[in-house]
């Protein structure tokens, strides 16, 4: 595995901790692990700057999909310090009821300090 390759397969493997760090405490040491502290994530549903904001956002994820954990979609696909990788939201070993794919771009620490985040498959959220 290229050195690309592993950097990045680390800051995925951090990632998907953080979003699945049910305690707040956990939570926030696994989003200092994996994130710079001026982060930036967007997705459809939000767009939210550095740890506390990107705590907060987990937590009303998990609120919202309580008991589902995030896994792996497949291998990442990496360049320079982009990188894209699919995730799957659902529960442990069954067919995922939510799915997509992120960009991230990582800091010169080997931490994600962007995020652009797509859904290519999701229930109907209520409004």
């Amino acid at each position: 595995m290229s050195e690309l390759a592993t950097r990045f397969d680390t800051a995925v493997r951090r990632y998907l901790a953080a979003w699945n760090a049910t305690d707040p405490d956990e939570r926030s040491a696994r989003i200092e692990e994996a994130f710079t502290p001026d982060v930036r994530y967007v997705d459809p549903f939000a767009a939210v700057e550095g740890h506390g904001a990107l705590g907060h956002l987990i937590g009303a994820a998990q609120d919202m999909f309580p008991g589902l954990v995030f896994t792996s979609g497949g291998p990442v696909d990496a360049h320079h310090d982009q990188a894209r990788f699919a995730w799957h939201l659902g529960p442990a070993g069954a067919e995922p009821p939510v799915v997509g794919f992120d960009v991230a771009e990582l800091g010169p620490d080997g931490r994600i300090r962007t995020v652009l985040g797509f859904i290519d498959r999701a229930p109907a959220i209520p409004a």
